[in-house]
């Protein structure tokens, strides 16, 4: 019994030792509430959020379930600060007022506040998206990334106005010494505002949207995003092209989404040999076949005898297929070319070929001198 009690007094005089001015069992239980808080950041946001998750399950929507997602990690940054608070208040350490403990933890919570402002902004924007694809307008699915960038955009300004606010620092200090260099830093931004009106010139003339194919001088491919800087185009073998929107704002740019039909113009040869008779029944033949073939307008189609040739009767075909998609366009042009060869064969006129023909002079012997 003496030994118990002697070890209480040892253990006691060591948890009352005071060091830096604070009680050793002060700082041991600030460090076991802080270890607890790193515990509980999982333990009670894990529960938390599940119980939300339960919840919103039983709605109808998918926005309370991405909120939820949204809040989790800064959800768990509170409760740390939390338990930093409870510790410094416990071993004396102020945390109000304009104490440098203070001004740290407000600035984890400000922090906190504005990342789950930031991350609910990816949600603000996919609801903008949602009904901006319910709508046949374009000039809506071009403002979705706009939306997205400008609500982050405000909220981290509006975060590090306020988080400066908290250290005392004037902002506007800071913009009016940026000033002095405005000069220099107009010149430095000429290129990113010029991309920014070249993008804005993108939006309001509208040469193309979101999932367009379309080609420039430098490139061809689906436009896959449309930002304030640049435009991302996914070229057909994949890679992913960045263009400045100041260059793609002053370039030629074609758009093969928006053909209404698309243009096939070939001229092909037969021999010499066939004779005016023959000539007149393939272009009529041809005719048909391309007024009645389902992939191709009526409305334009045009089969001459051309020329003379070097090798043969020139022929000319000009018409438009209905599809405007590469895949149908080359199928269309692949059956109308097959069609034509089934012709050829049915009427025994054959293509002409280069070639040259060579005569050779047989002169009389002279006599021998």
């Amino acid at each position: 019994m003496e030994d118990l009690r002697g070890l209480w007094e040892q253990l006691k005089s060591i948890l009352t030792y005071t060091f830096l001015k604070v009680e050793v069992w002060k700082l041991v239980l600030a460090c076991v509430i802080i270890i607890a808080g790193f515990f509980m950041r999982r333990i009670f946001v894990n529960f938390l959020i599940a119980l939300l998750k339960r919840m919103t399950r039983r709605t109808g929507t998918d926005l309370d379930d991405e909120l939820v997602h949204a809040i989790d990690p800064p959800a768990r940054l509170l409760i740390v600060a939390a338990g930093f608070s409870i510790a410094f208040w416990l071993i004396g350490i102020p945390v109000h007022g304009q104490s440098f403990a203070g001004h740290i933890l407000r600035t984890v919570v400000a922090f906190a506040v504005f990342w789950g402002l930031y991350r609910a902004g990816d949600i603000l924007a996919g609801l903008f998206e949602r009904v901006a694809r319910k709508t046949h307008n374009g000039m809506d699915d071009m403002l979705v990334p706009y939306v997205n960038r400008g609500i982050k955009v405000i909220v981290v300004i509006i975060g590090v106005s306020v988080i400066a606010k908290e250290w005392d620092y004037d902002l506007g200090a800071l913009l009016t010494g940026l000033g002095l260099g405005g000069l220099a830093l107009a010149l430095a931004a000429q290129e990113t505002i010029a991309n920014l009106f070249g993008g804005i010139t993108i939006m309001v003339d509208k040469p193309f949207v979101i999932g367009d194919w379309i080609q420039t001088p430098d490139v061809e491919g689906t436009v896959e995003d449309i930002g304030f800087r640049s435009t991302r185009i996914r070229t057909f073998d994949q890679a992913l092209v960045t263009v400045p929107n100041s260059g793609l704002a002053k370039s030629n740019i074609t758009n093969w989404s928006r053909m209404g039909k698309r243009k096939v113009s070939f001229n092909f040869s037969v021999t010499y040999d066939t004779t005016a008779q023959q000539l007149e029944l393939l272009l009529s033949r041809i005719r048909d076949m391309l007024e009645g073939h389902p992939g191709i307008h009526h409305d334009t189609i045009f089969v001459n005898f051309d020329s003379f040739g070097e090798n043969g009767l020139d022929i000319l075909i000009y018409f438009f297929t209905k599809a405007t998609d590469r895949k149908g366009y080359l199928d269309v042009k692949e059956d109308v070319n097959l069609r034509l060869m089934h012709i050829l064969d049915e009427l025994g006129i054959k293509l002409a070929y280069p070639s040259v023909s060579v005569y050779v002079e047989k002169q009389a012997d002279r006599d021998m001198v």
